[in-house]
């Protein structure tokens, strides 16, 4: 791969990064240092990158390695059980949708990290279960049982039991029924 189509790559991968970043921090600006230092581990670490496969794979271990070090080196994690800190990210508007926004941050602040990360990663990122698998170190069954539990815990905390629950958003209801029964939590 040639240095200018890695950096093309690079600069292509940046919004995936951003969106994973900020769903592992909880935080904006968290989650640009993040992408800038692993935009910077990569560049300087690009011959370390093995051409043919997945530059996004790559990119997004980087960054949850990066993110875990970080919070290693700070001794502490956010604990947020009771959703104090994820009320203050959500924008609080006279729509319902803000509201069920508001919750739905809540109920994924509830679930344990390692579900919340895979579900982010497969479910927001559009990751397949083999780059997650790769990303995380896990075999493929244990991505998928992840993403499973956490898709049933959801809509445990959310009190939804089938796509009726869910109101006339036709968008949410394409997703569910795509998605299929078991990500209604049945």
């Amino acid at each position: 791969m040639s240095a200018v189509d890695f950096k093309d790559g690079l600069i292509a991968e940046i919004p995936n990064l951003r969106a994973f970043a900020a769903s592992l921090s909880g935080s904006m600006q968290l989650a640009d240092d993040l992408v800038q230092d692993t935009l910077l581990k990569a560049w300087g670490n690009a011959d370390k990158f093995q051409p043919g496969t997945s530059l996004r794979a790559w990119l997004f271990t980087i960054l949850r390695n990066t993110y875990y070090s970080l919070y290693r080196k700070r001794g502490r994690e956010v604990q947020d059980s009771e959703g104090t800190y994820a009320d203050r990210l959500a924008t609080h508007g006279n729509q319902e949708s803000h509201l069920d926004l508001a919750d739905f941050r809540k109920a994924l602040a509830k679930l344990p990290e390692e579900q919340r990360e895979v579900l982010i990663m497969v479910g927001a990122t559009g990751l397949s279960y083999e780059e997650t698998a790769e990303i995380c170190g896990v075999a493929i069954g244990t991505i998928k049982s992840r993403v499973n539990r956490a898709r049933s815990k959801l809509a445990e905390l959310l009190s939804i039991g089938g796509v009726d629950d869910l109101g006339p958003d036709r968008r949410i209801t394409a997703a569910v029924q795509r998605a299929g029964p078991e990500t209604v939590g049945s």
